[in-house]
């Protein structure tokens, strides 16, 4: 699935162009973002692309040299839930 930015967050569009999967973030100075909200239509619930476009979003954000904080009920779920791939982006881990 392909991911492009839209605004401060990042989407994916089905073959008709509707949204499909997003996740926002709101900007918190220059070392870190606040990660708030995260979307999947019905259609594709249990697919694991929450977690793909998470990771899309750590990615980006990792190139940019900035920190995660999660405030989205998914994000601190997959942050506490899989540490050792997401504590080197968790801002909280590095205040």
């Amino acid at each position: 699935m392909k991911f492009e930015q839209a605004g401060n967050g990042y989407i994916a569009k089905n073959d008709k162009g509707d949204k499909v999967a997003e996740i926002t973030y709101s900007p918190a100075g220059e070392k870190f973002v606040i990660a708030d909200h995260t979307y999947v239509s019905k259609e594709l619930e249990g697919q694991g692309i929450a977690g793909k476009i998470l990771d899309h979003l750590v990615a980006e954000m990792d190139k940019q040299g900035k920190k995660i904080m999660p405030l989205c009920p998914y994000v601190v779920r997959k942050f506490e839930k899989e540490p050792e791939k997401y504590d080197f982006i968790n801002y909280n881990k590095h205040k």
